[in-house]
Parts: structure tokens; C-alpha cells; sequence
């Protein structure tokens, strides 16, 4: 009994990780936000393409939804069950069933995750990405910078969650490629700051 109620709350974190606030909010405007800008299914592309409302809102429930996960984990299994939550529904909101696998990068639903996880470690992730974004007005930068530290900083901080760290980051990176090659390329968009 204990297994199934194991498979079924990573079941339900991969689902929950489905839920694409950004796609949907487009449909209502007669959007394919996976057609505009970036293509990317994520707060940076719902900023670009529709409006600030839509990026907050796709924030917060992108960041809600993977601490939901977590938290259910926790309920119905325990802490192990927890993490395995956390990588399901990052997995989920990268590459969503119900949208033809096409979704996010993953960035605020990570920091979702890892706050139902460890607090003090999801905000040294934040705080990393926002330092590295203000110093190079980049945020895939600050998204690339956070997935390398993580490991480690979940290493001394949350010892339990380092490999799905690991495993998270390395997702992450995949999951930015083409944001990397532009970095390296002195390509990549910059916000500005002013705006």
C-alpha cells in the first residue's frame, strides 16, 4: 500500500507540473505563446508577449504549483516520496503531456519545489539569480549560474536532495541550451533595467 500511495503522488506532482498558467492564459487571448518570442512557455516569454498581469500571474502559479507537489509528497508518503515529487513536477512543467511535451524551462517551478523542500536553500537560489541577473541584466543567465551552484549549495544545505539537485540542474542546463550558446555567442536578450 505504501508503494502505490509512493507512484501515486509522483504521478499526481507530474500532472500538477502540467498546468501551464502562460499557454493557457495565451488561448484566452487567442495567443500560441509557444509561437511567439521564445517559444518558451515560461514567465519571461508571458512578460514579453503578454504583458506584465499575465507574467505575474504565471509566476506565481508556476512557483505554487511545484511547492503544492511537494507538499503532497510530504502528505501522503513522506519526505522521500517529497523529492521524488519535486523532480516530477519540474519534469512536468518542461515537458507536459497534456501540451504535447512542449512547456517551461522550469526555473520558477524549481524554485517552487525546492522551497516546499529546504526554504533557506531556495532562497540562496533566488538570491543567486537575481544578484547574477542584476550584474549582467540576463535572466538566463541567472537561471544558467543557479543550476551549476545548486548541487553544491544543496549539498551543505539540504544533503538528502543533492543527486535530485544534480539531476535537476543538469535539466535545467538541457533545457537552456540555446540560451547558453547565445551567452557564449554575446547574443543573448538583456532586460533593461530602465524599462
Amino acid at each position: 500500500m505504501e508503494r502505490f500511495w509512493f507512484v501515486l503522488v509522483i504521478i499526481i506532482a507530474y500532472f500538477l507540473g502540467n498546468i501551464s498558467p502562460s499557454i493557457l492564459l495565451g488561448r484566452a487571448k487567442g495567443v500560441d505563446i509557444k509561437k511567439e518570442g521564445s517559444g518558451n512557455a515560461g514567465t519571461t516569454n508571458a512578460l514579453r508577449v503578454l504583458g506584465k498581469k499575465a507574467a505575474v500571474i504565471t509566476l506565481i502559479i508556476d512557483i505554487s504549483k511545484g511547492f503544492a507537489a511537494v507538499q503532497i509528497g510530504y502528505w501522503l508518503s513522506g519526505s522521500q516520496a517529497a523529492m521524488f515529487c519535486a523532480l516530477a513536477a519540474f519534469i512536468g512543467h518542461i515537458w507536459p503531456l497534456l501540451f504535447k511535451f512542449k512547456g517551461g524551462k522550469g526555473v520558477a517551478v524549481a524554485f517552487g519545489t525546492v522551497l516546499g523542500i529546504n526554504w533557506q536553500l531556495a532562497l540562496l537560489a533566488l538570491g543567486i539569480v537575481a544578484l547574477t541577473v542584476l550584474i549582467t541584466r540576463m535572466v538566463s543567465m541567472g537561471s544558467v549560474i543557479a543550476a551549476v551552484s545548486f548541487p553544491v549549495i544543496s549539498y551543505f544545505l539540504e544533503r538528502d536532495f543533492f543527486w535530485f539537485g544534480i539531476v535537476m540542474a543538469l535539466i535545467m542546463l538541457y533545457a537552456h541550451r540555446s540560451n547558453i550558446k547565445r551567452i557564449v555567442k554575446g547574443e543573448e536578450h538583456k532586460l533593461s533595467l530602465k524599462k
